[in-house]
């Protein structure tokens, strides 16, 4: 099968941990171990968030004296593509030796009238105690909100339309290669009058990305990865409940947690009822299992 598979960011850098290369090269060490395994039976293409990532490069910019003013957000979202793309291409290539491995840089389009970048919603960056958030905020002219106990900074996040380099990602796959691609929802950008691309100042969602490209280049799944094993109807309470099959009707009818999983979701129901083909929402340690169908949130129009 042709499955694109997104990672969570809880691959690449744990809540709590120091976003230190060090750290997230080991957590891509281990990602790469499980999706070795689905690409040696199965088409495989990778995205990944970059929300931590570029949350840190946006703050070395800012606090960098030798700047009149800071990258914009693009510009960083490049930066961290190229830095987690090589990292996972290294990962990959070392669990499949001698197979093709490819990792891009990706431009994704977006509507420039889109209400989202009047509204920022996307968290990026470190998660802060109230106090220290409100005093990054007033220091760097941030919008800060709450993170589950924690606060963190918000961007604007528009709507995928398109990865403008699907059809060269299609190439790529047609030869044989495993594609990491659009990582962090792709550098976002607006087609301008002229019909020039130019790069805007948004944090894409990249499982929203990642449903985009899967439709688009007719994958046979979509998998969302990251650290559940099944989505939860009423988390955090005596009547939580593993969900283990979902039509996108039901899936979108139930009680589920508010902030990261939203997208998660909007974003495999999507794929579905524009498709008709399958997605889920699991564990990365469990993705064999998750396409076998004995593990994760299967969605489908069946609800099988």
């Amino acid at each position: 099968m042709r499955i694109v598979v997104a990672l969570g960011g809880n691959a690449l850098l744990k809540r709590g941990e120091k976003p230190d290369a060090a750290n997230q090269r080991a957590n891509v060490d281990l990602a790469a171990e499980s999706l070795a395994k689905l690409a040696e039976e199965h088409e495989v293409i990778i995205t990944h968030g970059n929300g931590p990532q570029v949350g840190v490069f946006a703050l070395e910019s800012a606090s960098n004296p030798n700047l009149s003013m800071p990258y914009p957000f693009d510009t960083l979202g490049a930066e961290t593509q190229g830095m987690i793309g090589y990292w996972l291409l290294q990962s990959m290539q070392n669990q499949l030796p001698g197979r093709q491995v490819a990792a891009m840089i990706n431009q994704t389009l977006v509507d420039g009238a889109d209400p989202a970048f009047a509204n920022p919603t996307k968290f990026v960056g470190e998660v802060y105690s109230k106090e220290k958030a409100e005093e990054m905020s007033k220091e760097h002219g941030w919008e800060v909100r709450p993170d589950g106990q924690y606060f963190r900074r918000v961007v604007g996040s528009p709507m995928p339309q398109e990865v403008v380099e699907t059809p060269m990602i299609r190439t790529m796959l047609d030869a044989g290669a495993v594609v990491i691609c659009a990582g962090g929802g792709g550098v976002p950008v607006i087609r301008q009058e002229d019909g020039t691309i130019k790069g805007v100042e948004a944090v894409i969602d990249k499982d929203l990305t990642a449903s985009v490209l899967a439709e688009d280049l007719k994958a046979d799944m979509l998998i969302i990865l990251t650290d559940v094993p099944f989505v939860k109807d009423n988390f955090g309470t005596p009547e939580e409940e593993d969900i283990k099959r979902a039509t996108p009707s039901e899936l979108r009818a139930r009680n589920l947690p508010a902030g990261s999983m939203g997208p998660k979701v909007e974003a495999v129901c999507r794929f579905v009822e524009r498709t008709g083909a399958k997605a889920a929402i699991g564990r990365l340690e469990d993705a064999l299992d998750i396409v076998a169908g004995a593990s994760g949130t299967i969605i489908a129009e069946g609800g099988q």
